[in-house]
């Protein structure tokens, strides 16, 4: 069982708040969705935990198990086991895709690593995630489509078998036979995994694949709202203006009270 919780969390970048008194936890086994205007601190929220240290922490902490990984650098974060699939993935110049992620399990399994199984599973996941063969022998994300570098997150979140999984935006860039492949694997991989997963999206499409059992809403760098799916009916019917204006508050009762109403 694993715990990622995240406590009256304030951050600023250039002098200007960015999250307000964020609250969230997320167990083993759980998925939660934050949706949201642009620019309420959705992907800074996925980047704070995992250590960018452009982001000052004014206030707060982030725990994991119960350890404080407020301070740790990205690497220990990843070795105990958090991952992000990012919403915008560089391409690295010079770096195979295959030496590159050989050498992230590697460094995270250490002894354990065996390079004929390593094998075995990278090209059994490739072919899973409708990748070609041939993209292993490319650079990182060189010349690679939206939808391939967001597979390509997919295929790291494998190998490295984390045990919290943040996704930023991934379905941004896929077409339609991409998102459901994507959306089928990342359910796949949470289902085998027990692993806890926190999606930010804006758009209802990718939650038909990776249906969360929490909907939060955030505004203004905190949340507003939370509730159950029948959230992201609301907000695809209703938009965010009228929680904006309405500050009902928190829970799914009330969001059904809203709809049933209104």
């Amino acid at each position: 069982m694993h715990t990622l919780e995240i406590m009256d969390l304030t951050v600023t970048v250039e002098g200007k708040t960015i999250l307000s008194n964020f609250s969230l936890t997320i167990n083993s086994g759980e998925i939660h969705a934050i949706m949201g205007p642009n620019g309420t601190g959705k992907s800074t929220l996925t980047k704070v935990i995992m250590g960018d240290d452009s982001y000052v922490i004014e206030n707060g902490k982030i725990l994991y198990d119960k350890k404080d990984i407020t301070k740790l650098p990205v690497d220990e974060r990843a070795h105990l086991g958090i991952f992000l699939g990012m919403q915008s993935p560089i391409a690295i110049e010079g770096v195979t895709n295959a030496d590159f992620l050989r050498t992230i399990v590697s460094s995270k399994e250490k002894t354990k690593f065996k390079l004929f199984p390593f094998i075995k599973e990278l090209e059994g996941t490739i072919e899973k995630l409708g990748m070609e063969q041939e993209m292993i022998n490319r650079g990182v994300n060189q010349g690679f489509s939206g939808g391939e570098r967001k597979k390509n997150e997919i295929l790291q979140m494998y190998l490295l078998k984390p045990s919290m999984v943040l996704l930023d935006e991934i379905d941004s860039g896929l077409d339609v036979d991409s998102l459901k492949i994507v959306g089928e694997n990342v359910t796949e991989y949470q289902k085998n995994s027990n692993c806890g997963v926190l999606l930010i999206t804006h758009y209802r499409r990718l939650l038909e694949y990776i249906k969360p059992e929490y909907v939060h809403i955030m505004m203004n760098g905190r949340i507003v709202k939370s509730g159950d799916f029948s959230l992201v009916d609301y907000i695809e019917k209703n938009g965010y203006e009228k929680i904006e204006k309405k500050k009902i508050e928190l829970g799914t009762c009330a969001v059904r009270e809203l709809t049933k109403n209104e």
